[in-house]
């Protein structure tokens, strides 16, 4: 979250705020910063807090963020009626815990975890198998990756102990377009980031990269399913094989975490002959996000691991629950369920097929605006919304009276929130529009985005020269001094 400060004195801003005087009659200003001293009718209050709200941008028409804006009434009511439900409370919402445990066995299934009967997983038993993958729910994609990485970096002080050496110095591998909660991670627990530059037209981690940076101190790689800056995939399947090729090489056995933060929730529906999951014997974890394309309202998070082994017992709490164990693993305690019941509900509701119809949509749309953009003239597209429905486009050669700051800037003007930012350290020198396409982004709204589009390119295209530059990117990506936030 982020850091605030106590507004400064000596501030232009008004310390008291007026309430409509049709709903507060006479009724004094409040201060600002400050508790008043009395109270006051409930409608006046939700009033004074919805007028502020009044300069939020539209969430339906924010292009920028991964996270779910949308659901259905029945979801919304549903969770209404669980928001006061404390998810730490096993004993008191038993039934809570129960659904967590299931939405646990589906993504097991969901993402080939080994089965205990050492069967295979068909489509038809993939969100319902006794599989021997042990996880949990947390806050979101942020907290499984710190999760994810303690039970590697506790993983590998406990082999090292074992072998009699040293355990100083560990370090962790993955490119630099990994999202803020892995540099994080690094910092909190005393993990150097050995972070892989883009280059070229290379935007993430490929496995020659990846290899390249590991050694004996090397406590995992991390490969992201679906990067942040423009929605393509890491090749996973490669950078396992190079990790299994090192450790018959030189005896380094490196574990492999897939980020998979929106592309857990795609792949599987729309790619299934892709690799990428417990079935790369490699990959001992996987984070998720059910608030990204797991299509579940802030804040949600999945984090499954192969099997017990591949989570230190020691990081495992065991609490009572209904007379017996319940173990749990979870850097937060106090939590509403209603995100994981709405969760249960979506994988209910929706079903393999139906995830598959939501995300196909999305990603056609995704790809339509890709070719809309890059048809204008103005634009080349990077990625095209083929993988996550996510994609990126920077100028064409020939554009020099307008910016990508320019375009995201007159946007704004009609409501539409896309993010202009620059690529990462190696190639800062590339600044480029991205767009998310969810649930909810209709091709209506495409056509819409589209229309604008042209009307700015008409506009701005009358410039002499760029207005706006690096200077005027509004948009922070969640990693430290570079590029777009993505939740």
């Amino acid at each position: 979250m982020a850091l605030h400060q106590p507004s400064r004195s000596g501030s232009s801003r008004r310390p008291t705020l007026a309430p409509n005087p049709l709903h507060r009659p006479g009724a004094a200003p409040v201060p600002r910063d400050a508790l008043p001293s009395g109270s006051m009718d409930p409608r006046a209050a939700q009033r004074i807090v919805l007028d502020e709200l009044l300069l939020d941008g539209n969430a339906r028409l924010n292009l920028a963020t991964f996270v779910t804006t949308w659901m259905e009434p029945e979801a919304e009511a549903l969770m209404a009626s669980v928001f006061d439900k404390n998810m730490i409370d096993k004993d008191e919402y038993p039934q809570t815990a129960e659904l967590e445990a299931r939405c646990v066995a589906m993504l097991g299934g969901l993402w080939h975890a080994p089965r205990k009967d050492g069967g295979s997983t068909g489509d038809a038993e993939r969100t319902a198998g006794a599989t021997t993958a042990v996880g949990c729910s947390t806050t979101g994609s942020s907290e499984a990756a710190m999760l994810a990485g303690l039970a590697l970096k506790r993983r590998w002080e406990a082999k090292r102990r074992a072998a009699g050496e040293p355990t100083d110095r560990p370090n962790i591998v993955m490119g630099a377009n990994v999202q803020v909660c892995w540099d994080k991670f690094a910092r909190y627990w005393d993990v150097e980031p050995r972070l892989v530059p883009m280059e070229g037209e290379r935007f993430h981690l490929d496995a020659p990269t990846a290899v390249a940076q590991c050694d004996e101190r090397t406590i995992g790689v991390v490969g992201i399913l679906g990067s942040t800056f423009d929605g393509s995939y890491e090749p996973i399947a490669d950078i396992a094989a190079a990790l299994d090729d090192l450790q018959e090489r030189t005896g380094l056995d490196v574990p492999l975490h897939v980020d998979a933060a929106s592309g857990g929730f795609i792949a599987p529906f729309l790619d299934e002959d892709l690799v990428w999951d417990f079935r790369l014997p490699r990959v001992a974890s996987i984070n998720a996000s059910g608030h990204k394309f797991g299509l579940v309202y802030p804040g949600v998070g999945w984090a499954l691991w192969r099997d017990e082994e591949a989570l230190p017992e020691e990081l495992v709490f065991h609490v009572s629950y209904l007379g017996g164990d319940m173990p749990t693993f979870a850097l937060n305690f106090s939590r509403p369920g209603a995100q994981v019941v709405a969760q249960y509900f979506q994988f209910l509701r929706l079903g393999m097929d139906g995830y598959r119809r939501v995300q196909q949509g999305s990603r056609d749309t995704a790809m339509r605006l890709a070719d809309g953009l890059e048809a204008t003239g103005a634009f080349r597209a990077l990625t095209r919304g083929d993988e996550l429905p996510v994609f990126a486009v920077t100028l064409a050669d020939d554009v020099d009276q307008f910016s990508v700051y320019d375009v995201s800037a007159t946007l704004r003007e009609r409501g539409w929130l896309v993010p202009a930012y620059p690529f990462v350290e190696a190639r800062d020198d590339l600044h480029v529009l991205r767009v998310v396409v969810r649930n909810g982004f209709s091709d209506d709204l495409g056509d819409l985005l589209l229309a604008d589009v042209d009307r700015a390119l008409h506009r701005l295209g009358k410039q002499s020269a760029p207005l706006r530059g690096v200077e005027h990117a509004d948009f922070s990506h969640g990693t430290p001094k570079r590029g777009v936030r993505t939740d």
